[in-house]
């Protein structure tokens, strides 16, 4: 193993360590230098820096505070790296951490964050997962065990002023348009909760002003939340400050395909093993304009799938053109009605499609007036046949039962 480059302190706050931070903005001081060629490892809490504990009650999802995450490990100063450049990742391993044998997924409450349902499951639910090596189960959604693959749900280069002036502008624009919107339709800068590493004094009271909180992907990355960025792939980053500012987090032992459920993988905490290497003028070279991916060829040998279409047609019956997120909303909808038949909760249900290696296609995009959203649901994963047949489904579990009085539907 590469030595630990950044090291967490799991007894400590993230706001008692300088080498997190929860915001992008160019001033960040680097925590560590490193060149291009070396390999090192990194370190990283779960994405709330630990306001979600092991139990039975959704009441920490529900309470958690937005404004302080994503905490990230970082940045790192790759030596040689100028703006204009690619920085280029190799994710050579990802791995739990021995203390943290267990993560998390959420669905935050609509007025908390919301989610891809929202409108369906407007109320916090939590489930936990347990790790087995490479598997996952959990108490709360029985019935299923699954391979998960590893990867950084959050990975990017600090932005320069001039782009970060660019968002805090674009974002600003779109939220003017119904500022009192619930879920808001994006977050601004908040300085009350910004956590900018060893920035303090009068330098990190203006740069909180301005910096930019970590909820979206962006131009320099972010949070992209690709579930195929585990070991064996590769990502090239534009790099817009000196060094480029390179900062991780938001570890995932498991996501299906769009994180539906908001806090929509299992979050842990965990560590990544990278290696950085550059392509200088990369940016001009290749016209890159967002970070490009190469995946890994490792995945979940999973081969037999229900898959379930959605159509641009919303949950009242009105048509609409092409618009491939209703689609997509409609086919994750449809499995959970589906899987609802065998005894599962909605939320349990929804918690499956963002948990599992789940697969989400654009299966047509041209025929208008509908898109064609497809969702692939492995049936390898669970512990029961949940095919068709002409009996009919015979119900697994009793949701309802589950004791965690927040899965039940109301």
């Amino acid at each position: 193993m590469a030595d630990t480059l950044i090291k967490i302190d799991f007894s400590k706050t993230p706001e008692e360590q300088e080498c997190v931070h929860n915001r992008w903005h160019p001033d960040i001081p680097m925590i560590a230098w490193v060149k291009p060629g070396d390999d090192f490892v990194v370190e990283c809490m779960d994405w709330t820096g630990g306001q979600i504990d092991n139990n039975d009650s959704a009441d920490d999802v529900r309470d958690v505070d937005l404004t302080k995450v994503h905490y990230l490990s970082g940045p790192i100063g790759v030596e040689g790296a100028e703006p204009g450049d690619l920085l280029v990742v190799d994710i050579l391993d990802v791995g739990t951490m021995d203390d943290y044998q267990w993560g998390f997924n959420g669905m935050f409450a609509k007025e908390n964050g919301g989610g891809f349902l929202t409108e369906h499951f407007p109320e916090a639910r939590k489930s936990i997962w347990d790790f087995y090596g490479v598997y996952t189960k959990s108490r709360h959604v029985p019935g299923v065990n699954f391979a998960g693959i590893m990867h950084p749900g959050l990975i990017g280069c600090l932005p320069s002023q001039e782009l970060l002036d660019e968002w805090n502008t674009r974002e600003g624009k779109l939220i003017a348009t119904d500022p009192d919107r619930v879920p808001p339709l994006a977050c601004p800068p908040d300085a009350s909760t910004a956590h900018l590493g060893q920035l303090s004094g009068e330098a990190k009271d203006k740069a909180a002003a301005e910096a930019a909180r970590t909820v979206p992907p962006r131009e320099h990355g972010g949070n992209c939340d690709i579930k195929d960025l585990t070991r064996g792939s590769k990502v090239y980053f534009p790099v817009y400050v000196k060094g480029g500012g390179l900062s991780m987090g938001d570890l995932h032992f498991s996501q299906g395909d769009g994180e539906i459920t908001f806090c929509g993988a299992i979050e842990m905490a965990g560590w990544i093993h990278i290696k950085v290497s550059l392509i200088k003028d990369g940016i001009r070279k290749y016209a890159v304009k967002n970070p490009i991916f190469k995946p890994s060829p490792i995945q979940p040998d999973y081969k037999q799938h229900l898959i379930f279409e959605g159509i641009s047609v919303d949950e009242s019956g009105e048509q609409h053109y092409l618009d491939a997120h209703i689609s997509y909303r409609q086919a994750c909808l449809n499995a959970i009605e589906y899987l609802k038949k065998f005894g599962y909760s909605g939320a349990q249900a929804y918690a499956i499609l963002g948990t599992a290696p789940i697969q989400g296609h654009i299966s047509g995009i041209v025929d208008i007036p509908n898109v064609c959203a497809t969702v692939f649901l492995p049936t390898e994963i669970f512990e029961f046949d949940i095919n068709p047949t002409a009996e009919g489904p015979t119900p697994y579990i009793n949701g309802d039962d589950i004791p965690i009085s927040e899965w039940k539907d109301k």
